[in-house]
């Protein structure tokens, strides 16, 4: 990796190139996973339409493996240029002492959008995340995402660490789109498809109070590695709002962000694996 790390940009992708080919193209990785998220999220398309997103999508998640491993050693003024737009709104939050939950899907490279944030937004940044069984892996992202300040909190933890005083407003910065517990997810449409969704963003809002942000990265034309960055804000009043609102308004943008850059998203995860229980709890329902 430290070799990689070391390639100029240009080769980097090259690189990337040459996974794209071997992993999808030699190995099929995942194909069968990425062809049936494709034609479910998708009906309407063609099957010629659909194999455009996946070639599209093929290149994207190798050039997040070559970029992730170069950003492990990129400079501070190198992650600031890989990501544009406003974020003004965050110093006006971080004057009025706002703290806040920010929201991301896996759109972009979220290892990017971590590290931007860390190092761009004057709140305290805390970066939830789940640990990997592989300890020398763990290891490894642990240090990326942390090398600009970051605070790195499993979510098992995040209830007891924000209850900590703090000098200064601080911002969670959490990806919600993967697959959770079909027991205690609430459960929506989402891409033509019933989907579980983790309930931890509206609980932590509502128990701390916190104004929820969501921010899209999308990938900038003909500028590979470059990305620009919306954010909007969902609620600055989370105990006002219905119960499961703030998690249905997110998988709104979501989606239609997915239909305007559809290979720009993880469809190699198994987002869908589980399917909705027969009865649901009132608090999975969106009310």
């Amino acid at each position: 990796m430290n070799q990689i790390s070391r390639l100029s940009w240009e080769n980097a992708f090259r690189l990337s190139d040459f996974l794209c080919w071997s992993v999808f193209r030699v190995v099929k990785y995942r194909k069968k996973v990425i062809f049936e998220n494709l034609r479910n999220s998708f009906p309407e398309k063609s099957e010629a339409e659909l194999h455009c997103i996946a070639h599209d999508f093929y290149r994207h998640f190798t050039d997040l493996i070559v970029e992730t491993i170069k950003f492990r050693t990129a400079t501070p003024q190198c992650v600031r240029e890989r990501i544009e737009g406003d974020i003004g709104m965050m110093e006006k939050y971080y004057d009025s002492k706002t703290n806040i939950i920010y929201l991301m899907g896996h759109r972009g490279n979220w290892e990017l959008a971590n590290l931007f944030s860390s190092l761009c937004f004057t709140h305290e940044c805390i970066v939830v995340y789940r640990p990997l069984q592989n300890q020398a892996s763990d290891q490894w992202f642990h240090e990326l995402r942390t090398r600009f300040g970051a605070k790195l909190v499993s979510m098992d933890n995040i209830f007891k660490e924000l209850q900590k005083p703090r000098d200064k407003p601080y911002v969670v910065v959490l990806a919600n789109d993967q697959s959770p517990n079909p027991k205690t997810a609430f459960w929506t449409q989402f891409l033509h498809q019933e989907t579980g969704v983790f309930r931890g963003v509206e609980t932590i809002a509502r128990r701390y109070n916190l104004t929820v942000l969501y921010a899209d990265f999308s990938k900038v034309a003909n500028k590979r590695g470059y990305y620009h960055v919306e954010i909007c804000t969902i609620t600055d009043k989370p105990k006002e709002v219905p119960n499961n609102a703030i998690l249905e308004t997110q998988l709104r943008i979501l989606q239609r962000d997915i239909e305007n850059q559809p290979h720009n998203w993880l469809w190699s995860h198994r987002r869908w694996k589980h399917k909705r229980p027969e009865i649901l709890k009132p608090e999975q329902l969106l009310r």
